[in-house]
């Protein structure tokens, strides 16, 4: 496992030490262009996607601040030859489109942009092929906005609770492995940008995560970690999650 570091939060560079990952990841943090907020998230993916291509075949790891940052990590699989399916753990949808949002949030519109929404936003400066919806998993998004029930009702996305995960139900051939922490109880992880209660624990959602990775097809893993910065005890339940996930 290749552990990539990219410390940024969308287009906003992070505190150093905000994502605590253990050992000596490498780091894309690129100067990004005085452009808007999409030229500058499509030069930092570029990023990604180069760094994640030159590590495909170790199943690259991608640790950041927001979901975002999976358009980049799925443009490298691409432009490494593969072309995986996505699972998504995440207490929200990410399904949202600029007309749907009300909070104007990008990052509530990760997995949708990864669908082929907006494609000239992100995508096509990237070049990222748009993954049909039958090839998503979403897994748990217990914390929806109406506009996000009304598509999932008709969209060809599965979804599935986090104790419902096995490989026997998740797409054929390769995967990107997408973890968005808050997925985690908003009780047993603080200071969470967007908080949600009543979901899983750690200790359920890492063994779902390991019923994937078991597979042996996950060609990709991408932690999302959409936290607020926090105190000394905060950074030690943050370092030994990211252990978990990435150990």
């Amino acid at each position: 496992m290749s552990v990539i570091l990219v410390p940024f939060h969308q287009d906003q560079r992070l505190p150093d030490g905000d994502l605590p990952v253990s050992g000596d990841p490498s780091r894309v943090e690129p100067d990004l262009p005085a452009g808007d907020v999409w030229q500058r998230l499509a030069a930092l993916y570029d990023a990604v996607a180069d760094a994640v291509a030159e590590r495909a075949g170790g199943m690259p790891t991608v640790v950041s601040g927001d979901c975002l940052v999976t358009l980049g990590t799925l443009t490298g699989l691409h432009r490494a030859g593969l072309d995986p399916a996505l699972v998504w753990f995440d207490a929200h949808g990410d399904v949202h489109t600029l007309h749907t949002t009300t909070s104007g949030y990008l990052g509530g519109l990760a997995l949708r942009l990864a669908l082929g929404a907006h494609e000239e936003k992100l995508a096509e400066p990237l070049g990222l092929r748009p993954l049909p919806e039958e090839r998503a998993v979403l897994v748990d998004a217990r914390d929806l906005d109406p506009a996000e029930v009304e598509y999932l009702a008709s969209a060809r996305v599965r979804r599935l609770g986090v104790s419902e995960v096995e490989p026997a139900l998740l797409p054929d051939g390769p995967i990107l492995l997408h973890v968005d922490v808050d997925v985690i109880d908003r009780g047993e992880l603080p200071g969470l940008r967007f908080p949600a209660a009543g979901g899983p624990s750690s200790g359920e959602t890492l063994a779902a995560v390991k019923r994937v990775l078991e597979s042996g097809r996950v060609v990709g893993l991408d932690i999302a970690c959409p936290w607020h910065p926090g105190s000394a005890g905060d950074a030690v339940i943050r370092r030994e999650l990211l252990a978990r996930l990435t150990g």
